[in-house]
């Protein structure tokens, strides 16, 4: 009898969105499953020791805990919440196609900022020209990021950022209530249930997270059943980009403090990569672009995290650490 394969989720309505869409894929490969909703760590036996084998990630955590507690066979993942290395015994399993890497302004009904910050016709204004912004008054916008709130303070100066918090519904009605102008989110979380707003504009002068908008299966080592049974869901070009955007965020030895981005985009035989970090309070940026073929684009995301560090980027990353301690 095949084994049903036990899937781990959250149950914020974008998790269990995510873990469904597993569950569907598998059932078509032939694979039953069932979704196992892990409500919070304290439900978790043996956190300490599993700890110690460097159990890690503020959002990916409980699941991964529960895969080496043998509760579920597999963890579903945002992948850019998972660390650069996983937890000893687990292993990357398969990496969906990606959805939308864009990061978006959902901005108040009643206060759109658009035309007050350069925005018309669809375009965003070059960074330094009159047309970036007709006036000086302040906007307010809502962010936890910190990637987001440096690359949004590197375009605007002088605007005010407040902290946002909480799954993608609870954000859209604090942000609702508030007297902010708007606030960012991630396309994919947004559009993958159904929750974009008309009043929202993608921020294509944003450069993502890492591994933003994709979705990772997590398995044990040595659970050669759910390993099988995730590889036929893997996609190998999101799996080819997303690992080199990983490997650029894991050389510079970047978490969620640091406001490091990266992305990479296949374009017929050859990749495309664009990273850059920023300062804290987004005066200084760094940036890095190369291209190579895919068949020599092997530690490519290592090769351009390293540039990055020659240009500078050392300087950057070794304020923020001494800011922090």
């Amino acid at each position: 009898m095949k084994k049903i394969i036990r899937i781990g989720t959250r149950d914020s309505q974008l998790a269990v969105w995510q873990a469904s869409l597993v569950q569907q894929q598998l059932r078509q490969h032939g694979t039953e499953s069932e979704l196992v909703y892990i409500k919070s760590e304290g439900d978790i036996d043996l956190v300490t020791p599993l700890y110690e084998m460097g159990v890690q990630g503020v959002f990916t955590k409980t699941l991964d805990t529960a895969l080496l507690s043998n509760r579920i066979d597999i963890a579903v993942h945002s992948m850019k919440d998972v660390p650069t290395q996983l937890a000893k015994g687990l292993q990357q399993a398969a990496v969906l196609p990606r959805g939308s890497y864009k990061d978006l302004l959902v901005f108040r009904e009643d206060a759109n900022p658009l035309s007050q910050l350069g925005y018309a016709n669809g375009v965003w204004p070059p960074v330094n020209t009159r047309a970036f912004t007709t006036h000086d008054t302040p906007f307010t916008i809502a962010t936890s990021s910190v990637r987001r709130k440096a690359q949004w303070l590197n375009r605007y100066p002088h605007h005010q950022i407040e902290n946002l918090r909480g799954n993608v519904n609870t954000r859209l009605q604090k942000l609702a209530g508030s007297n902010w102008n708007g606030a960012i989110f991630a396309a994919a979380g947004l559009e993958r249930i159904g929750l974009r707003p008309a009043n929202s504009v993608e921020l294509d002068w944003m450069l993502p997270a890492p591994a933003q908008g994709a979705i990772v299966l997590v398995a044990k080592e040595k659970d050669n059943d759910s390993l099988a049974a995730c590889a036929a869901l893997n996609d190998a070009a999101t799996e080819l980009c997303t690992q080199i955007e990983k490997d650029f965020l894991r050389v510079l030895m970047g978490g969620c403090t640091t406001p490091i981005s990266a992305l990479a985009r296949l374009q017929g035989n050859n990749v495309f990569f664009h990273g850059n970090i920023l300062s804290l309070d987004g005066k200084e940026k760094i940036d890095i672009e190369l291209d190579m073929p895919v068949a020599a684009s092997a530690g490519l995301g290592t090769r351009a995290a390293q540039q990055i560090l020659e240009k500078g980027a050392r300087g950057i990353i070794t304020s923020i650490r001494n800011a922090g301690s």
